[in-house]
């Protein structure tokens, strides 16, 4: 199927949001509640899976939709099509927002391997429609038992534009038979071409006080990478009233020692 072809552009910095221009007729789909705004014309409709294949039969619609709530997903998918917007060209105008701050990559399906690129698991936003969303599962033994969030990825496959949401500064490198080892949670997607596995750090004394963790990423071969400076658990991690930064910052060299 064909997707859609929608226009767009990104707004703010720091917490960014991804305004979509719909033709008449056309739909972009979206993750439940992403949505942040949308015009006059625009309607939208929950539906099961991604519509892109239309002739699946509805147990092939619950199955498919099924193996999205394995990885913590909704099993719905909202569609926005432009019904009938009031500018003078007819367009109008949708837009979304990332779940927490970061920024969003716009990638462009037809550059892609195969026209398909693996996205960590809560990474999808929005695409325009056609764009099938389905579930890939990491072969490797060591990604299944130790990766976390490299076991279950989503697959985004299609010829039109697709938007995924990140933590932090997004790096993107092109790998030439080249290895690349990665925090597991700063992994945000990657090409088909490149190999994913998790592997042990090093020595003992390495895994025990060196602060970066048991096991580490490896992406290897020729292709597209992006990674993120600040995935969620890490946001998470430094939030919390007892984290690690939880003593930074006081206004003496006392600390909170005498802090209420």
């Amino acid at each position: 199927m064909q997707s859609h072809e929608i226009d767009y552009r990104i707004l703010g910095e720091s917490i960014q949001v991804v305004e979509v221009e719909l033709d008449p007729q056309e739909t972009v789909i979206a993750e439940a509640g992403a949505m942040l705004y949308m015009e006059e014309g625009i309607n939208f409709k929950t539906k099961m899976g991604d519509g892109s294949e239309a002739n699946d039969s509805l147990l092939g619609k619950i199955f498919k939709a099924g193996t999205r709530m394995v990885s913590g997903e909704s099993l719905f998918m909202t569609h926005f099509t432009n019904e009938g917007g009031r500018s003078a060209n007819g367009k109008a105008k949708v837009a979304f927002s990332a779940p927490y701050p970061g920024t969003i990559i716009p990638i462009d399906l037809r550059n892609m391997h195969n026209n398909e690129v693996l996205v960590q698991k809560d990474g999808f936003l929005c695409a325009a429609y056609g764009t099938k969303v389905s579930i890939a599962f990491n072969k490797k033994l060591t990604s299944t038992f130790f990766g976390g969030e490299g076991f279950i990825l989503q697959k985004l496959k299609g010829d039109g534009k697709a938007f995924v949401h990140a933590g932090g500064t997004i790096i993107e490198r092109q790998l030439n038979n080249e290895t690349l080892r990665v925090d597991t949670g700063c992994v945000v997607a990657f090409e088909p071409t490149i190999d994913f596995d998790i592997q042990r750090t090093g020595g003992l004394r390495s895994m025990v006080f060196g602060g970066e963790g048991l096991f580490l990423a490896t992406l290897r071969g020729t292709g597209k990478v992006w990674l993120q400076s600040m995935p969620i658990r890490k946001l998470i991690d430094v939030l919390l009233p007892h984290g690690k930064n939880s003593d930074k910052g006081s206004s003496s060299i006392l600390g909170g020692l005498f802090e209420e």
